[in-house]
């Protein structure tokens, strides 16, 4: 098995095949461990947990607060990316009997990869499949003048080692809030320029109470307007908007998205569109290439962008090439099946990590009642004996989307300090479709901040 990205994905999927006795190829052009490992979640949340660790202690009567050092935050974040070192990382490879080739791939027909590297372009043929984890890279909006303008992406904002005096964000996805929440710590005056609401894609009242919160703590935040046009002046950059505002700051981070990377990777020579994303079926394979051969995992199939579900689909796509390898894949796998990829569809979790911080599983009340479902949303408070011992003041919302034909959840969000460790018990009860009736018997412990899950039953009226 040819598998083309070295990153947590692609690591995961070589890693279980090789374990199973499949020979396997790593081509990797970049550094081991990829987009996450070196400028996305590792150090994002490096830098994030100093911001968060210090406001927790600013929050809380008879604790010291504590004072940021930017110099040892940058440091600390450092410690995590190896200061951008793979040897580990190869060393691990070595160790699981996978074959690293460093080097630049793209197909070249069925079944061939094509890697070029410093000492030449070598080909190599897959015997059972090929795997593409390539990920995705940072897209950027069609704004006047921003490709002439010195800007940060993602990247520049997770590997800097300066704090800007003022930093203007486009974007307020989850790039955008968290890293304006990791400058804001850090003593940057921030201005946050969205054309939506912020986290669009989550809970209406997530995106508000966030927003409030940055501004509270200091930033600017501008919603529902358009940057019209970006430019520079001398060491200052600025942004014109679609009300005639203008923005000017000493550094711009573009934050507006990401597209699949696959720009070159050859998808011409197996009858696709270069730049695609690659769709896949529930077994991972790309659609519109016979032979059962090319799979695709990661942000580069779309489904569901974020590292762990990225390694989700790799461990069960990388099952399936090695039951189908030995001829033990049985056909029409089932939903939530050992070979299926059903999770992707209405399961996914993810947590932004800003203060408050946000995290949801499943389907938002909007996306609920857009799949034609009889839903009954409570929302509530979070307002519980654990949240107040918590954080003085704690200021925190859930909502619970329920399904009312079959009683059982099919979307939760949270909105508070702490909440990230809540998500995964929504994530159960989504997943397992956990009646209502039966999560009364789960009881929380007290006194936590998971009593909110008692309240949300006793407003449901159980």
């Amino acid at each position: 098995m040819v598998v083309i990205g070295g990153g947590p994905v692609g690591e995961n999927a070589a890693g279980r095949t090789a374990a199973a006795g499949l020979s396997t190829v790593v081509v990797e052009h970049e550094l081991l461990g990829g987009e996450c490992s070196y400028w996305a979640c590792i150090p994002s949340k490096a830098l994030l947990r100093p911001v968060e660790a210090v406001s927790a202690t600013r929050d809380v009567d008879g604790a010291v607060g504590a004072q940021l050092d930017p110099t040892a935050v940058f440091a600390r974040r450092d410690s995590f990316t190896h200061d951008w070192d793979d040897s580990s990382q190869a060393d691990w490879i070595a160790g699981a009997g996978i074959e690293l080739l460093r080097g630049h791939a793209r197909l070249a027909g069925e079944r061939v990869v094509e890697v070029a590297g410093a000492d030449g372009t070598i080909r190599v043929t897959a015997g059972v499949a090929v795997v593409v984890a390539t990920g995705s890279v940072a897209a950027e909006p069609p704004v006047a003048g921003l490709a002439d303008t010195p800007h940060w992406g993602s990247r520049d904002a997770t590997s800097a080692s300066e704090v800007p005096a003022h930093l203007a964000i486009l974007g307020g996805g989850v790039v955008g809030v968290e890293m304006a929440q990791v400058y804001l710590g850090l003593g940057s005056d921030v201005t946050v320029v969205n054309d939506d609401r912020l986290l669009a894609r989550a809970e209406p009242f997530a995106g508000e109470l966030l927003a409030d919160s940055l501004r509270a703590q200091g930033a600017t935040v501008v919603t529902g307007q358009k940057a019209q046009q970006a430019d520079s002046v001398g060491e200052r950059v600025g942004l014109t908007l679609s009300d005639g505002t203008r923005v000017e700051a000493d550094r711009l981070l573009v934050a507006t998205g990401r597209k699949p990377a696959t720009d070159s990777l050859g998808l011409e020579t197996v009858g696709l569109e270069p730049g695609q994303t690659l769709a896949v079926d529930d077994q991972g394979l790309v659609d519109g290439v016979a032979g059962s051969w090319l799979y695709a995992v990661g942000d580069v199939n779309g489904r569901a962008p974020l590292t762990h579900q990225g390694k989700h689909q790799a461990r069960i796509v990388a099952s399936v090439i090695v039951a189908r390898a030995n001829g033990d894949l049985p056909a029409g796998p089932p939903a939530w099946g050992a070979y299926s990829l059903a999770a992707d569809h209405t399961a996914v979790p993810q947590v932004v990590f800003t203060e408050p911080q946000v995290a949801w599983v499943g389907r938002t009340s909007a996306e609920a009642e857009a799949a034609g479902l009889r839903t009954r949303v409570v929302e509530l408070d979070i307002a519980v004996a654990g949240s107040s011992l918590f954080r003085d003041g704690y200021t925190g919302r859930a909502a619970f989307v329920v399904d009312e034909d079959r009683r059982v959840l099919v979307g939760v969000t949270f909105v508070g300090p702490g909440v990230a460790e809540l998500l995964h018990s929504a994530t159960v009860a989504v997943v397992g479709e956990v009646p209502v009736d039966r999560l009364w018997h789960a009881v929380p412990s007290f006194p936590t901040i998971s009593e909110v899950w008692l309240r949300f039953l006793e407003a449901y009226g159980l």
